[in-house]
């Protein structure tokens, strides 16, 4: 069976394209899975160091437009049309016999709908979020694509319901999330006491989430060290920002803060409580058991605009997929060092409501399903390679 899995797909080509962290991380996890499966497939597209270390040939750099909301597109345009015009340039070239596109929707179905011109077939990974703002846009996303894989299970009637064919593949973090080492030695890795009350911060993997959020988490920071000199904080830096313009930020904070580039899940494991962007990374924390609090903080126009069309209460993923506010979520004006640092306090020091917190993650894991999605994504190209 896979040496006929082989010989159909030796001249195949596929293209992926992912535009940003979590995505260029999703993509390599079944890239991986494709690559055991069919070693010969020919593999290219935008994202970044991940994918490229997974066997992807990557002809643009993603790192360079993740950005997020309406004034930092606006703000890296000249960027976002170049990446536009070299994905348009190589589908045009090459013809590739799939198109997967990551999350990433806004600039995703622009180049389905290039794609589809073309007469090549797109499949859609991670889908936008329909079921929060703008539902009715579900429509004219299915007329751009040919299948769409969602890693939610409650995402899968939103397609049912509109005809369009979808498959629920499973949460990637899911057989992801795991730490290396038990916490104690993830804290003698990093030099910090089994004793000591440690505080992640987690700002994000954009750019445009580093300017926004790190100056005020360093501010809650100095605040809690005020309080209690003996916190020690925790920041890890992802691999698309520059680690030693975050180290010199921490360092001139005069805090007692370890920046770090250790396995993102063993500085979770080490964390006691966690101020983190919204996003994929609440999942991370959640399926860790950590607790925490969630920031969301962008410009005032695009916060405007955003409020008017989300659906749903809640805006962390942890949240959304638990079905219910089970950390606190501090939006806007409300991201304050003195409501943040209230929080995590809170979670360090009320043993009854860190333990209810703690009980009330452990929803997300129930809610994500029963793993192997990035091999189950991978057996969905096949099929469509194959069709």
């Amino acid at each position: 069976m896979r040496g006929d899995t082989e010989r159909l797909m030796k001249q195949a080509h596929v293209t992926i394209l992912a535009g940003e962290a979590s995505g260029d991380a999703h993509a390599a996890e079944f890239v991986e899975q494709l690559k055991l499966e069919c070693p010969d497939l020919k593999l290219s597209g935008m994202g970044g160091q991940a994918m490229k270390q997974a066997g992807v040939d990557v002809i643009f750099d993603s790192s360079i437009i993740a950005v997020v909301g309406l004034v930092e597109v606006l703000r890296h345009w000249a960027d976002i049309k170049k990446a536009m015009d070299i994905v348009k340039r190589h589908l045009d070239e090459t013809r590739p016999d799939l198109l997967i596109l990551v999350d990433y929707p806004e600039f995703n179905l622009k180049m389905a709908r290039y794609a589809r011109s073309l007469g090549i077939k797109v499949l859609f990974y991670i889908s936008p979020q329909v079921w929060a703002w703008r539902p009715k846009r579900i429509h004219k996303i299915g007329s751009l694509i040919d299948h769409m894989a969602v890693i939610f299970k409650f995402e899968k009637q939103y397609y049912e319901k509109a005809n369009i064919p979808v498959s629920f593949v499973g949460h990637p973090l899911v057989d992801k999330v795991k730490v290396d080492i038990d916490a104690v030695n993830a804290r003698a890795q990093l030099e910090i006491t089994s004793t000591a009350k440690v505080v992640g911060l987690f700002p994000g993997s954009r750019h445009s989430e580093i300017s926004r959020l790190l100056p005020l988490m360093l501010v809650t920071a100095q605040r809690m060290q005020q309080r209690d000199p003996k916190v020690q904080f925790l920041l890890p830096v992802a691999s698309t920002l520059d680690y030693a313009e975050i180290t010199r930020l921490a360092n001139e904070s005069g805090l007692n803060i370890k920046v770090t580039r250790d396995d993102i899940y063993d500085v979770i494991a080490c964390c006691d409580a966690i101020a983190t962007c919204s996003g994929t990374v609440t999942l991370e924390i959640a399926l860790l058991n950590v607790p925490m609090c969630i920031l969301y903080k962008m410009s005032w126009l695009s916060y405007q605009v955003m409020s008017r069309l989300i659906t749903i209460p809640n805006i962390g993923l942890a949240n959304i997929v638990a079905g219910k506010a089970v950390v606190r979520e501090f939006l806007q004006r409300d991201v304050n060092a003195e409501n943040v640092s209230r929080e995590l306090f809170e979670l360090l020091e009320n043993q009854s409501y860190r333990e209810q917190v703690k009980t009330d993650l452990g929803r997300v894991r129930d809610n994500l399903g029963a793993g192997d999605g990035a091999r189950n994504m991978a057996q969905l190209v096949l099929s469509l390679l194959g069709t």
